[in-house]
């Protein structure tokens, strides 16, 4: 079968899937980090009860004054339109790239990071985690844990990996996995003091684990943020339409970014200043909600705002966007709103939610966002302050650039063959994409 041929068919695939009724568990596209280095001092709560095994559980908290969540609408473009907002990187919006080989032969790759050195660690959905050194691959594994891993479907597996801010002063790196009952589990281990090429599997920490009610949807992304704090990325659980309405409950875990302090008591304490801190009705682990499936998210390393891509249902795909100086509790809009169009009822009021800056439909083959990294490597200067997003079924690249004058800049800049399951970025910012049915690794220069 020729490489046209199957992304068609996974396409119609996810598609058809994608419109399937909320009655069962249903696949429709698969579910996408920055460094940084400074963990500020801060004051960090001890929950009486930490959850770690249902979505479900409220964590107990000492009452304090509830917090207030700002929610601040924020422009939405489509392809090729511009629009204003506030800060300026550098550089221009760039409109072409190429992608250069790297290295082939992984199995079902799913994410690229770096330890802060030379090496890149890539995720494989089985459950394995390999070193490149260069244009190689270390024949022995960084860890396997693929007896621990459940990958029956798509949006299953090991999906990210994230070393400490602090690493290898503190040797931990958190994962993020379904296990063998499809349950979503986040997890520290350590790195062998001996052979820093070597995890000890035995180590295994166990900050979360959260009942996935059905197959798809499970988020996956693991983030540190320029606070030093854990982010980490929950899908709504799964099925069409968001039947549990997890986007629109706070009570739960599920459709949300979360964040937490991994540098407090076992397994995690809760930051004071997490916008529903306090709140007994609430997930004081919550940072925002509304999201369908942040598969990948990222903050740029300059300025330390974040981006986010949430994968759409049928019609629409999205980029929010969250400026580094917010307070958090922004609500995202699902699933009353798929990108900024109604979802649930044929109007409503879209002014109530964080509106996407960026959005595109599935007119074309498109089918699964997969957010990326604002570049910010210095080889490529003229590529400097784009951020890079990308469609798993379609392949095609885009850059979204803020100008100086606050206006955003949309630019498709490859329209490629790959099945895209994530962007990368190595220690120097420069960046990568992952190609999962062909296991290659690829660097992305200017044309």
């Amino acid at each position: 079968m020729n490489r046209i041929c199957q992304i068609y068919l996974v396409s119609l695939l996810i598609l058809l899937v994608a419109c399937q009724s909320s009655e069962g568990p249903v696949d429709d596209g698969s579910s996408i980090l920055g460094t940084s280095t400074a963990v500020p001092t801060s004051t960090r709560l001890v929950p009486s009860e930490v959850a770690v095994t249902e979505s479900e559980n409220l964590v107990t908290a000492d009452p304090v004054p509830e917090a207030t969540a700002t929610v601040l609408p924020s422009p939405t473009i489509e392809l090729g339109a511009t629009i204003t907002l506030t800060t300026a990187p550098t550089s221009e919006p760039i409109r072409d790239i190429s992608l250069d080989e790297i290295v082939s032969g992984l199995i079902k790759p799913t994410f690229l990071t770096n330890a802060g050195d030379r090496r890149l660690f890539v995720s494989e959905q089985a459950g394995r985690i390999l070193i490149l050194d260069g244009n190689d691959i270390l024949p022995v594994p960084f860890l396997d844990i693929v007896d621990r891993v459940g990958s029956d479907s798509l949006e299953q597996g090991l999906l990210s990996i994230a070393f400490h801010p602090n690493y290898p002063d503190d040797e931990r790196f958190f994962v993020n996995y379904t296990d063998r009952s499809a349950s979503t589990v986040v997890s520290s281990f350590r790195v062998s003091q001996e052979d820093q090429n070597r995890a000890i599997a035995s180590s295994e920490q166990l900050l979360l684990k959260i009942t996935q009610p059905f197959a798809n949807h499970n988020g996956g992304q693991l983030q540190f943020g320029p606070d030093g704090y854990l982010y980490v990325g929950m899908g709504d659980g799964g099925s069409a339409g968001d039947p549990l309405n997890s986007g629109q409950d706070p009570s739960t875990l599920l459709g949300t970014i979360l964040r937490l302090d991994v540098d407090g008591e076992v397994p995690y304490t809760i930051p004071r200043d997490n916008p529903f801190f306090g709140r007994d009705s609430v997930r004081n682990e919550i940072w925002a909600t509304g999201l369908r499936n942040p598969w990948r998210f990222s903050f740029d390393r300059l300025s330390g705002d974040l981006y986010i891509a949430d994968v759409g249902q049928n019609q629409w795909e999205e980029i929010n966007f969250q400026q580094a100086t917010s307070t958090g509790g922004e609500n995202y809009g699902w699933n009353v709103l798929e990108g900024t169009h109604c979802f649930l009822q044929a109007s409503c009021d879209p002014s109530e939610y964080v509106l996407p800056v960026a959005e595109y439909d599935h007119v074309e083959g498109g089918c699964s966002v997969n957010g990326g990294y604002v570049y910010r490597g210095a080889n490529y200067p003229e590529m400097s302050g784009n951020y890079f997003f990308g469609d798993y079924c379609s392949g095609r690249i885009w850059s979204l650039f803020q100008s100086p004058g606050g206006e955003w800049t949309i630019n498709e800049v490859l329209d490629s063959d790959l099945m895209i399951s994530s962007f990368g970025e190595d220690s120097s910012g420069e960046l990568y994409v992952l190609d999962h049915v062909d296991g290659i690794v690829y660097r992305v220069t200017p044309n």
